[in-house]
């Protein structure tokens, strides 16, 4: 049983050590040269404006969290679109089902203004 994941194993052992050898080289051959410019703290390219202890809109959260349910969705639509023709009817149904409680959300978070930023 062993023998089947010797490969894997061997293969994880090596990739990890190049791993190791390249950041070890980047670290040892990078140019150090810091200023005061660099170890500047920024945001976005502008010199921060406030305390970065300040506290979020929730609205932010949300929109992030809105994105990565539809980003999410788009990585099961692909696998479905690409077997579409293996799975079925049954298939197409229950992408169907998915997708009818996505909108639904969407509805939802639309109509609690969620995605407003006044």
């Amino acid at each position: 049983m062993l023998q089947n994941y010797l490969p894997i194993l061997i293969f994880l052992a090596v990739a990890g050590a190049f791993g190791l050898v390249l950041l070890a080289l980047g670290f040892v051959l990078g140019p150090r040269r810091p200023d005061a410019e660099k170890l500047s703290p920024y945001e976005c390219g502008f010199d921060a404006f406030e305390d970065s202890r300040i506290k979020f809109d929730v609205r932010y959260y949300l929109v992030a969290i809105l994105f990565i349910i539809f980003d999410l969705e788009i990585a099961f639509l692909f696998p479905w679109a690409v077997s579409l023709n293996a799975i079925g009817g049954f298939g197409l149904l229950s992408m169907g089902v998915f997708l009818a409680i996505l909108v639904v959300g969407f509805i939802y978070e639309w109509k609690k203004g969620a995605l407003e930023w006044d």
